[in-house]
């Protein structure tokens, strides 16, 4: 499966990194991807037989993302019952608070969260006027700080559990826990799409020596080649989203009214796209 991101500046340096949108089969939630929703348990003691049933049999990987798309659905289930609450309950309240609190996530972390294990080729569009090398350079720069941030985070978000259990004694909601639960499983899926991009991204998936990745990307640079001769990533040099950026000044910000085009024509969301114009990555 081919992911395409779109790339332009938003404001200044500022530029925009997000991951088109696909209303094919593949814009279908990760979880529900790699594992049918049918396939998933619905309760602890299913999960637990579905890992251990078997003699002699041991934890894998395959039953630690078993376990993952178990505490993913669980959380989906949740958020839709907090977003369909009646107005004014304490269940809508929550999921105001929730809101508010990821709109504080970055969008760097949105992008790489969207990269899914069963991604093979990623297509990077970009403005003309754009640098080729540095589009890539800037892409490969942001999967390669996520491998760290988001490691750093996921052990810290995983310490934090335990000490949360302690407000399970409240008769209100654990909201903490579960924002620490959604936080752990959040940076975790951002680390291995991560360490997935950063493999897409990077010559030496198929091992080319140093001399011939700077021809490959001199080759797209100077030629705007609208390919590239690696399998794994193709640079789109874009005529049209040149066109739509060139009409207000960059360096002073687009309007919400360009970045609404914007993402109307390339199916993104306006929401994580005006990120952006406040955060680097």
């Amino acid at each position: 499966m081919k992911a395409r991101v779109i790339v332009f500046p938003i404001r200044g340096r500022n530029w925009c990194f997000s991951r088109s949108v696909e209303t094919t089969s593949s814009a279908i939630p990760a979880s529900t991807r790699q594992q049918p929703q049918s396939h998933i348990p619905s309760t602890l003691k299913e999960l637990w037989n579905r890992i251990y049933s078997a003699p002699g049999k041991k934890f894998t990987p395959s039953n630690a993302e078993l376990v993952i798309d178990f505490a993913s659905n669980k959380m989906n289930n949740a958020w839709i019952a907090l977003e369909t609450a009646p107005a004014g309950s304490l269940k809508n309240k929550i999921h105001g608070v929730g809101l508010k609190l990821l709109s504080r996530v970055k969008p760097s972390e949105i992008l790489l969260k969207s990269i899914t294990k069963d991604v093979t080729k990623v297509e990077i569009m970009y403005p003309l006027s754009l640098n080729a090398r540095l589009v890539r350079r800037r892409l490969r720069h942001i999967a390669l700080r996520g491998t760290i941030i988001h490691k750093k985070y996921f052990y810290g978000s995983l310490s934090l559990l335990p000490l949360t259990t302690v407000f399970t004694v409240l008769p209100l909601p654990n909201i903490p826990f579960f924002w620490i639960l959604f936080r752990t499983y959040s940076h975790w899926r951002a680390l291995q799409g991560s360490t997935k991009l950063l493999q897409l991204v990077s010559d030496s998936g198929n091992h080319m020596s140093s001399s011939a990745t700077t021809s490959t990307e001199e080759l797209t640079t100077n030629k705007k080649d609208h390919g590239s001769l690696h399998p794994q990533w193709v640079l789109l040099p874009s005529k049209e989203l040149e066109e739509q950026i060139s009409r207000e000044n960059v360096n002073e910000g687009l309007s919400k009214c360009s970045v609404s085009k914007i993402c109307k024509s390339y199916n993104l969301n306006i929401i994580d796209v005006m990120k952006y114009e406040k955060s680097l990555y």
